[in-house]
């Protein structure tokens, strides 16, 4: 056998990197890149295949998606579907995997060490958790089973996961282009795959599925094809022989590269046409669609990013700043899309107003005149020196991201035909000024090759087709002569004839100058920040940054002010403030935000916050503009009407996001004492004015308490700096501290059990959601925080096991922990087209199952599960932003807990399983008679169609004569001789339509074993698969299929829930907590020393603070 190569060793890499890496090229052609990475806390590996949806059957869509599902359950070395899954959250982990259309992509994390020490070697051994998964994980592409058991469960799955996008906006639309494409190219794929694609339509044609799987996977997964990313705390030799070992049972079939040259996704008969499409949500689209080459090969220049930095720009002179000062647009973005290598599309794509809406024409227009702008200069070398400046300063200055996000979208990267050296830089550093090839690029954006798409609800009103996968409604037509001949003349224009207030942007005066870092060796990272000004108006905390030594910070500061969320009202008015004063800077901050510096301004319970983050050298020019613009704001009628108008529809879009995303809302607010939800803000805003705003906001600023983190590349003086200019800025009263708003929780009484039900504004949405909590305690109480954080570990893999991947429940289940202000519970979520009372049924049923689980857990694995939430709760920190806000989470909280995750750990150690077995049968256990609960159900309006894909549903005798026809046509594809009658008596006593496949089976076996006489061998075969086949033919039929009781776990006998029918008088009947607490004095944070994880904190009984 031939050794392994070694492809490269010495890859470019941040200035701050301290990694080695290594590219190797195994005999079977596998390609590996090798990371170690001595400091990690989590080690990962990611394979990239290079084949996806575009590789389908045109007859089986979704065949990539479903072999991605069906690859986790089971191979033959580790046979047990569940076993990679168990192995990875018994040691800190997880995996994941997505389907695109050329690539799929298959990622774990897990431990780096198996001690319980984070930062303990492991020294090479196999017993390291990583070589355990990777043993596992190379398995899938050596071996994988396709089990016929779990074939079934996990279409069903593909399907759930289909129907959870069915009214997702973004799905819809992408799948309309995609739909509206040349079918001669594989871009007009429906990519995720349903049960009528991927089971019911193949089992009507006589396809065996399960085979057309593994033939799928056998042809399309080669070793040559695939890319491997491994990252480890093991030295490089020790990770090549590894993968060298593990992955060199992959078969290598010379596969060659897939590709579709020589046809595009929009051909001639595609383009020159608009389509006019309603969307779910009130939105409203402009997008340009142009097709454009494969920049895969210009790496170095990279020319469209010219292109996207100059359309796409919106500063003075934009396309952007010019529509939006006529009232008809609040956003563009422009740039290259890839579709596959050989084809891109260049896509401007512009948010429209009501008034844009009206003047669709005119806008492509101007985008039109733009570009006859960019393409009447010469390409400018300026322009592209400074991007190319801040490309190489950020991928110099670039910090580590978390280990499976590093490791999956590098073997993404490594199809790409780049330098093995560049991996890491790849296509984030432009590198050359390439003045042909930008001329070039432009030359896509032509007057006779492009396509509109127009999204919104009303306009034109006449759409006249379905889209087939996902029901968008829609118009197409040729764009009309007179439209065209308008482009055609903007595409043409000069300066002469084009609008003035257009031009190419000026210099950025935000690019950062000063990178220097002041870095000074320290012997530990602090912990915390320190505590440098603590008076009755400001408080300012500050950490110049001794772990990451990048010139960058951040500040986040709050404006306490109790006004900002006293009502609905008041409410609404803070978030239409910040959205008015965030309007007005947006020419203004665009440039600093392409510089490497943003700011966020929002409103919140406590008042109002500004976050500004990014390259430290002019962070406080930007801040001191932001405080200028909120103190002097000029609410114009005009851009209020405007501004007001989006929140609305955004407001209204509320009701239309997935149910489970909407479920947590109602929980929140059932349990605080204030807390709004969004029909109540929806009713305060429609009578709002401008000058309602302009009278209300300098209220907001008038008298307020300011708070303020400052963390990075910044000095103490700097620190203090921010805070004195909030306030010489703003000039507010102090707000004295018995002012200030106290966060409380209500708390559910021993024995509750409460039920809220919301009826989903969504008219056709078929999914269900269920959020069932239950109430543990205060944050204050460290042991119950402990016993609750390790029991969301234990139930994580299960749950999820039990309740998605047996029961089918639905595509959106999680277990976990919940923290809110002051207390803390366990939920369980799950998204479903089943009734909410059957979820609920489920969930206490698995609740009692896991009881059983506990109770006969070995003292092995119950280790084993505080050793894997150790290891969660050591996790280091990445990068400054996360640490940044791990502190700012501590302060706005109240809590100060800056050591927080030691806290937990210490309160961990000695927990025994006897106290957790206490616990969950106090708290947890459905017939506890003191446990707390509340659940949320939101309820569709909508119901499923029947899975054969017709309204109307057969009757009982129809059902009955459809099914013998086609078990009929099954034993004579199988050479097994039917008489139809004869076949046909053996189900006279059958009950087909209540779905008793018991009773089904039994009469096909006796017709086959008395009537046809065949031999047992071959029939024992033929049953095998006629029960797979009935899994699929019956729900085909409009019959669901009757599950044994004893199949599941059973549910326990429960009291009776209490529904809230009046909100009011279900929270006045409740106790509240108290408020958030330190952790310990402020004066401690005074002292220049660190926080320690000293006693005095483990003892206290002060609150302590979320995750």
């Amino acid at each position: 056998m031939s050794p392994i190569e070694r492809v490269a060793d010495k890859l470019e890499k941040p200035a701050l990197d301290d990694r080695s890496y290594r590219v190797i090229r195994l005999p079977n052609k596998l390609e590996a890149l090798l990371v170690h990475d001595p400091e990690t806390d989590k080690a990962s590996a990611a394979v990239n295949v290079n084949v996806g949806s575009f590789s389908d059957a045109d007859d089986m869509p979704g065949m990539a998606h479903a072999v991605e599902h069906l690859l986790f359950m089971g191979t033959e070395k580790y046979p047990v579907e569940n076993d990679y899954n168990q192995y990875l959250s018994a040691h800190s982990g997880y995996s994941n995997a997505y389907t695109s259309s050329t690539e799929t992509n298959y990622f774990f994390e897990v431990a780096a060490s198996a001690s319980r020490d984070p930062d303990a070697s492991t020294n090479g051994s196999v017993d390291s958790p990583l070589h355990g998964a990777l043993d596992r994980f190379a398995q899938f592409f050596i071996a994988p089973l396709f089990l016929s058991s779990t074939l079934d469960r996990e279409l069903k799955a593909v399907d759930s996961e289909n129907k959870k996008n069915l009214q997702s906006d973004t799905w819809r639309l992408n799948q309309l282009k995609k739909s509206l494409s040349s079918p001669k190219h594989p871009y007009h794929h429906f990519s995720t795959g349903n049960l009528q694609t991927l089971r019911d339509e193949p089992t009507k044609r006589g396809v065996n599925i399960r085979e057309e799987f593994i033939q799928f996977h056998h042809k399309n997964y080669s070793a040559n094809r695939m890319k491997l990313v491994v990252l480890g705390r093991e030295k490089l030799d020790e990770l090549e022989a590894w993968v060298g070992t593990l992955f060199a049972g992959v078969v290598n079939k010379d596969l060659p590269q897939n590709r579709w040259d020589g046809v595009e996704p929009f051909s001639d008969k595609e383009l020159l046409t608009q389509v006019f499409a309603k969307p779910v949500m009130d939105t409203r689209l402009l997008d340009i669609y142009f097709p454009y080459q494969d920049e895969e090969k210009m790496y170095e220049t990279q020319p469209s990013r010219y292109l996207s930095h100059l359309i796409g720009h919106e500063g003075p002179g934009s396309v952007l700043a010019y529509i939006k000062a006529k009232g008809w647009a609040n956003g563009l973005s422009a740039g290259v899309a890839p579709v596959c290598p050989g084809s891109a599309f260049f896509t401007i794509s512009i948010k429209l107003t009501e008034d844009g809406l009206k003047h669709f024409r005119e806008i492509v227009e101007i985008v039109f005149q733009y570009i006859s702008l960019i393409k009447e200069h010469d390409p400018q070398q300026w322009i592209v020196d400074e991007m190319k400046g801040m490309t190489e300063v950020d991928f110099r200055f670039r910090q580590k991201s978390p280990a499976t996000t590093f490791t999956s979208k590098l073997s993404s990267i490594m199809q790409q035909p780049l330098p093995r050296d560049w991996l890491l830089s790849g296509t984030s550093v432009i590198r050359k000024f390439d003045s042909q090839g930008i001329t070039k690029a432009l030359s896509y954006l032509r007057p006779d090759k492009y396509r509109l798409t127009l999204v919104s609800q009303k306009f034109p009103g006449d759409w006249d087709q379905r889209e087939k996968w996902y029901g968008t409604e829609y118009r197409v037509e040729a764009i009309p002569s007179d439209f065209q001949a308008a482009i055609r003349k903007a595409a043409e224009s000069t300066a002469r004839d084009r609008i003035s207030e257009l031009h190419l942007p000026h210099k950025n005066e935000f690019i950062p100058t000063k990178l220097t870092v002041d870095k000074k060796d320290v012997t530990e990272p602090a912990k915390n920040p320190r505590l440098i000004r603590n008076d009755e108006a400001v408080r300012t905390w500050w950490k110049k940054d001794d772990r990451f030594w990048v010139p960058k910070a951040n500040a986040y500061i709050t404006l306490r002010n109790p006004l900002a969320k006293a009502t609905p009202e008041t409410a609404v008015k803070s978030n239409l403030y910040c959205e008015l004063v965030k309007d007005a800077l947006e020419e203004y901050s665009y440039d600093a935000e392409i510089a490497g510096l943003e700011y966020q301004l929002s409103s919140y319970a406590m008042g109002i916050d500004i976050d500004i983050g990014g390259y430290s050298d002019k962070l406080a020019v930007l801040l001191e503009k932001v405080l200028v613009s909120m103190r002097d704001l000029e609410v114009k009628p005009d851009r209020f009407n405007i501004v007001k108008e989006r929140v609305i529809r955004g407001l209204r879009n509320w009701d239309f996001q997935q149910p489970y995303r909407q479920v947590g809302d109602f929980t929140r607010w059932l349990s605080s004492e204030k807390g709004w939800i969004n029909e109540q803000y929806l009713a305060e805003v429609e009578p709002l004015t401008a000058e309602d705003i302009s009278n209300f906001y300098p209220l907001l600023l008038r008298q307020m308490h300011i708070e303020c983190l400052a963390h990075g590349n910044i000095h103490k003086q700097d620190a203090l700096g921010i805070t004195d200019l909030v306030e010489s800025t703003l000039r507010p009263r102090t707000l004295p501290k018995s002012q200030w708003q106290i966060r409380r929780n209500l708390l559910l009484p021993p024995g509750s059990d409460f039920t809220y039900r919301h009826t989903l504004g969504d008219k056709a949405n078929v999914n269900h959601c269920i959020e069932y909590y239950l109430y543990v305690g205060s944050l204050a109480d460290l042991t119950l925080r402990a016993n609750l954080l390790l029991l969301a570990q234990m139930t994580e893999e299960v749950g999820f096991d039990q309740l998605r991947t047996k029961e089918q429940l639905g595509y959106i289940v999680f277990t976990g922990a919940k923290f809110a202000a002051t207390i803390m519970g366990y939920r369980v979520i799950i998204q479903s087209e089943k009734q909410t009372s059957y979820l609920e049924e489920r969930v206490n049923a698995f609740l009692a199952l896991f009881a059983s689980r506990l109770d006969s857990m070995t003292e092995e694995a119950f280790e084993g599960h505080k050793k894997s939430l150790i290891n969660k709760r050591l996790e280091k920190v990445k990068n400054l932003d996360q640490e940044s806000e791990r502190f700012w989470s501590q302060i706005s909280s109240e809590r100060f807990s800056f050591v927080q995750n030691e806290i937990d750990v210490a309160n961990l150690k000695p927990v025994t399983k006897q106290e957790m077995i206490d616990f969950f049968n106090h708290y947890i256990h459905p017939t506890s008679p003191a446990r707390a609960k509340l659940s949320v159900h939101t309820i569709a309006q909508a119901t499923p169609k029947p899975a054969n894909g017709n309204d109307k549903k057969p009757s009982a005798a129809d059902q009955k004569t459809q099914l013998v026809a086609m078990l009929g046509e099954y034993l004579t594809s199988v050479s097994i001789s039917t008489d139809q009658e004869q076949l046909a008596r053996r189900f006279e006593t059958v009950d087909v339509s209540s779905g008793d496949v018991a009773a089904i089976v039994e009469a096909i076996s006796r017709y086959m074993k008395e009537d046809a006489k065949v031999p047992e061998q071959h029939s024992a075969t033929v049953m095998e698969q006629g029960q797979q086949i009935l899994a699929t033919v019956l729900p085909q039929l409009g019959i669901e299929i009757k599950v044994e009781e004893t199949d599941l776990p059973p549910a326990p006998k429960v009291k009776e829930t209490t529904y809230i029918q009046d909100v009011h008088a279900y929270k006045a009947g409740l106790a509240m907590s108290a408020g958030p607490r330190p952790v310990r004095e402020l004066s401690d944070f005074e002292e220049a020393t660190e926080v320690k994880t000293e006693s005095s904190a483990l003892d206290s009984s002060h609150t302590e603070s979320k995750l």
